[in-house]
């Protein structure tokens, strides 16, 4: 089987907030899309919370941890490394991290097929 990574147009920069974040489906995975300040800095998360069991974390407070730009999880406020996915707070849990990007004021992921 042949796989092709393949960029997904997901909506524009403007519909999201600067230092918030939207939920998307790329493909069969709901994916957190989170926009850094007032640029086209973009990254893209699993959205299911591993501890709370709940597709949320698009809803996750953006902040830095020492200079880690993260996101808490708006349930029990666990954080990711926005660049990584790794819990900063239990080294045994990590979330999926998909490749983001803006192009002509477009947001894309990058999903395998």
């Amino acid at each position: 089987m042949i796989t092709a990574n393949r960029w997904i147009t997901v909506c524009s920069l403007d519909a999201i907030a600067p230092n918030t974040g939207v939920n998307a489906l790329v493909g069969d995975n709901q994916v957190a899309i989170f926009r850094i300040g007032e640029t086209d800095e973009v990254y893209a998360l699993d959205n299911f919370d591993p501890f709370s069991k709940s597709f949320v974390m698009s809803r996750g407070l953006i902040g830095d941890r020492k200079g880690v730009l993260k996101v808490a999880s708006p349930i029990y406020k666990q954080n990711f490394n926005l660049q990584t996915g790794d819990c900063l707070d239990n080294d045994a849990v990590k979330l999926a991290v998909y490749p983001a990007r803006v192009v002509d004021g477009q947001v894309q992921v990058q999903t395998v097929e």
